[in-house]
């Protein structure tokens, strides 16, 4: 089956999807092959340890988190990029307030059936 979302998607007239523990998004344009999504973070919210067979790759607009990809933890922040190749387990602490892009191949179904993301939603103590 084709998905595709609108050509022009305007992210000031979007609601944000609260995933829950402080973690929101928006689906920013997809289709088969891609998928763009804006993730935010209030402060302490986690990106638990998964993976998937999805290639991603994240920008970082703001804030400052600690992610951990394959045993391998590093701090990235505003205008950073991050690289993620599939089955990969990976992991993210929001440590300041942020928001990311995540781009993903090919597209997230679980995101859209509503089957995902079961790796959000915990808040670090």
């Amino acid at each position: 089956m084709k998905r595709f979302s609108e050509k022009y998607v305007i992210a000031k007239d979007m609601e944000w999807e609260n995933l829950g523990g402080g973690v929101s998004r928006k689906f920013l344009g997809y289709d088969n092959q891609i998928m763009m999504v804006s993730v935010k973070f209030e402060k302490g919210a986690l990106g638990s340890p998964h993976q998937h067979f999805h290639t991603q790759a994240t920008y970082c607009v703001s804030g400052k988190f600690e992610f951990e990809i394959d045993g391998v933890k590093q701090i990235v922040e505003a205008g950073d990029g991050v690289y993620i190749e599939p089955n990969l387990l990976h992991s993210a602490v929001c440590l300041e307030e942020g928001q990311l892009i995540d781009t993903f191949s090919p597209v997230r179904e679980d995101f859209l059936t509503g089957d995902g993301p079961s790796y959000f939603g915990d808040k670090e103590s």
